[in-house]
């Protein structure tokens, strides 16, 4: 596969790396017997270091348990291993595989797996067929290097995948994989619930939806918050990161990208085409892609699918959070902060004829107004409410919003625009108004109350409606 464009010094030494090697595979020497080192996601079990091809035995769990897809919203997933995406399989080119699927007793449905790494009926699907409280054992040679999808491949076939039984397997190279820094688990998937995005409670799968193709959900690594706050991916400028990305689909095509880095390299579909310089990669539904970086400042990465309003709106958001020292030369941060209003200071309206959540006590407000959050200011405000020095105000004990809560109203309900001064920093900008409904911005405010050393106000609806809607002014700053 890795065919590195740097030279035909560095070709020669690379040279069957991802390749084709289905001879030497099939007349490969089995050493040995061992136990598959399988990690939950975001981790990646460690590089294989044994030069010899073994045995290698994969014994993997199915587990049929609610878990939550965003804050205050359950649903029933299907797994492997527990998790969605299922466990990271790492083997080696070569290898004697032996499989064992486990369908726990608890389990109330028949599941099986099909690997795109098996070449041989169904990928295995036929011969793993298996019962709640019984195990399947299959066994296959590894032929081919490369990063597969697995996934359940029992009817109906795409209501397995739809509720999260899809995972990856890495067949490394012969000669294993070029040294990185860090290597994670990063896959997507399209969920389909019967309450819309953000209704709170238990939300059971709707078969029509799916068929219709108009997931409520799309997330990486099964929930909206599996990859942001304390979640967080972690690196260190000056590292090599290297991503495993996949797509369980079951319908959505992905366009994967990471918000303030260039792909150095990408190994397109897993395969053997390496492309290089790459802002955004396709990755299929049923397909997977390696994508490597090196960062090279501190920020906070973005990871997206670019068909943006899935990230905004249905959840296909995460952060890398990369520490170190600041490189000017490479990003300067703002040099200069101007206002610009060419059409004016006309007010944003978005209208939606959409289910609104009633919340019963504060609780509900707080679990509500989060997903109001997430969904409509985090892209400005960050998740953890500090906002972009320079450019947004900070949320997170913020003087300026614990002063005045009927300007805090004013601000969601109207926009805001012109100059203010939060904890001791002017910030000159736009603020537009989004068109909340009254619910809404009671929940948003009472959340951003509740978080980062705030005042613990509850702003009420009928606080909301207290405020004139009107074209807001700057508060007196």
């Amino acid at each position: 596969m890795y065919k590195w464009v740097v030279g035909t010094a560095i070709l020669a030494l690379l040279a069957g790396c991802f390749g084709d090697n289905s001879n030497s595979v099939m007349s490969s020497e089995i050493k040995g017997q061992e136990d598959a080192v399988l990690t939950a996601p975001p981790n990646v079990p460690p590089p294989i270091s044994r030069k010899h091809n073994t045995k290698l035995i994969v014994k993997l769990d199915v587990i049929e348990k609610k878990m939550n897809i965003s804050e205050g919203v359950e649903y029933t997933f299907w797994t492997f291993g527990g998790t969605v995406p299922g466990s990271f399989i790492r083997i080696k080119e070569g290898d004697q595989v032996e499989f064992h699927l486990r369908n726990h007793p608890t389990s109330k449905m028949p599941h099986n797996i099909d690997l795109h790494a098996v070449t041989g009926q169904g990928g295995g699907a036929g011969a793993s067929f298996t019962l709640p409280g019984h195990e399947s054992v299959f066994s296959f040679k590894a032929l081919n290097a490369g990063l597969y999808v697995y996934h359940c491949a029992t009817a109906p076939v795409g209501m397995h995948i739809a509720n999260g039984m899809y995972g990856l397997i890495l067949v490394e190279p012969k000669n294993g994989l070029p040294k990185v820094d860090r290597e994670y688990y990063v896959m997507q998937g399209d969920f389909y619930t019967k309450g819309k995005f953000g209704i709170q409670g238990y939300q059971p799968f709707d078969m029509e939806k799916a068929i219709d193709e108009k997931p409520t959900y799309v997330v990486f690594n099964g929930s909206t918050m599996s990859l942001t706050g304390d979640n967080a991916l972690k690196a260190k400028v000056g590292e090599t990161v290297r991503l495993f990305v996949g797509n369980g689909g079951p319908n959505l095509v992905s366009s994967f990208h990471v918000i303030g880095e260039i792909f150095d390299n990408v190994y397109r579909e897993g395969g053997s085409q390496l492309d290089h310089n790459i802002q955004t990669t396709l990755v299929p539904a049923g397909g997977a892609a390696i994508v490597e970086y090196k960062v090279e400042v501190p920020s906070n990465l973005i990871l997206v699918d670019h068909s943006i309003f899935r990230t905004f709106n249905k959840g296909s958001l995460g952060l890398m959070k990369v520490e170190g020292a600041e490189n000017k030369e490479v990003y300067s941060g703002k040099t200069a902060d101007n206002v610009y209003l060419p059409e004016g200071g006309a007010i944003q309206k978005i209208n939606e004829s959409e289910q609104i959540s009633k919340a019963l006590n504060v609780e509900d407000q707080i679990k509500l107004g989060k997903n109001v959050f997430v969904k409509n200011c985090a892209a400005c405000h960050q998740l953890d409410g500090k906002g972009v020095k320079g450019a947004f105000p900070p949320l997170a004990a913020s003087d300026w919003l614990n002063q005045d809560q009927k300007r805090a109203i004013s601000a969601v309900k109207n926009g805001l625009s012109g100059n203010l001064k939060v904890n001791g920093e002017v910030y000159n900008g736009v603020m537009p108004a989004l068109g909340l409904s009254r619910e809404d911005i009671a929940n948003v405010l009472t959340y951003v109350y509740s978080e980062w050393g705030n005042s613990k106000k509850v702003i009420k609806p009928s606080d909301v409606d207290a405020v004139p809607a009107k074209a807001s002014d700057n508060g007196g700053h």
